[in-house]
């Protein structure tokens, strides 16, 4: 059984593990104070949240999401980060996590929610392209 709860200060180790899995699968090496400043963050869990899936009690998967206001309407969650222990795929953790934060962000009336992955995950793309609609919008990015 899939269980989605917070993230506590125990869940560190498994958590960075499972964070950096998801920054190597996007060819993304950060330095050891992005991992700290997004924990600090996560425990803060005012502007930035997170959510942990576990599976006989490990954490087998993370999702990263925040609400933000919206020009045309009520505010908007994204989801802006989702990995899943190799492991654990294709056991419902993608899909129990997504649910989570759609029921997160559902109870703070905001009136979507909404994420990004690269066109190449074709293996998330399966589960994505059941449980949402593509709209068809590039990401444009100017790094600073």
């Amino acid at each position: 059984m899939i269980t989605i709860e917070k993230l506590t200060p125990a869940d560190r180790p498994a958590w960075e593990e499972l964070f950096r899995g998801y920054l190597a699968f996007y060819q993304r090496d950060e330095p050891q104070q992005t991992y700290d400043l997004a924990w600090e963050r996560f425990l803060a869990d005012d502007r930035i949240h997170a959510l942990g899936a576990r599976l006989d009690g490990e954490l087998v998967g993370i999702t990263h999401f925040l609400m933000h206001a919206n020009t045309s309407g009520p505010d908007v969650c994204y989801l802006q980060d989702l990995f899943t222990a190799p492991e654990a795929r294709g056991r419902g953790v993608a899909r129990a996590l997504i649910e989570a934060v759609t029921d997160f962000a559902r109870e703070r009336d905001c009136m979507r929610v909404y994420w990004m992955t690269h066109e190449t995950n074709a293996t998330a793309r399966l589960l994505y392209d059941k449980v949402a609609d593509t709209r068809g919008f590039l990401r444009y990015q100017i790094d600073l």
